[in-house]
């Protein structure tokens, strides 16, 4: 099975998830099945179902975050040494070459992506016209509304 890409963050961000599920939603969704079971029939019970569902839910959420925990290559950006390459969890500054307008993302893995922090995953049409490059370095990317191009500014290991 291939390894999947997670900065130090991410991969603690997922492990205070599976904390949080295993300590806190788990008992609070056993609990509320003991609550409906004690309203007597269960094939009309709604809230037993609904009960149920979430206890699916919760169950196949743990067993996905242990399965990306468990094979995940966990990656510290300060600990990167590519010469100024744009590598995973590298903090790029971009210029947008039509607009003008200057962009700071950070290439991480696809579950810590948010757009709105400037966490681009690393399969994302941007992240992967800037793999490789170096500062000064001109990156055309394949965006819905045609090829934009971006010069990179600044490659930053933080």
């Amino acid at each position: 099975m291939q390894k999947v890409p997670l900065t130090v963050t991410g991969a603690e961000q997922l492990r205070e998830e599976l904390h949080r599920l295993k300590t806190v939603d788990r008992p609070n969704v056993i609990a509320a099945i003991a609550e409906a079971r004690s309203h007597g029939d269960l094939s009309e019970n709604a809230e037993y179902d609904a009960a149920k569902e979430r206890q699916g839910f919760i169950e196949g959420r743990i067993a996905e975050v242990e399965g990306k925990l468990s094979n995940s290559q966990i990656i510290n950006p300060a600990e990167i040494d590519a010469d100024g390459r744009c590598v995973f969890g590298a903090t790029v500054e971009l210029e947008d070459l039509d607009s003008g307008d200057t962009v700071t993302y950070q290439i991480v893995g696809d579950d810590e992506a948010d757009i709105k922090l400037g966490k681009i995953s690393i399969s994302s049409p941007i992240a992967r016209a800037l793999i490789g490059k170096y500062a000064g370095d001109v990156a055309e990317v394949q965006a819905p509304g045609g090829i934009r191009e971006y010069e990179v500014l600044d490659v930053k290991y933080i």
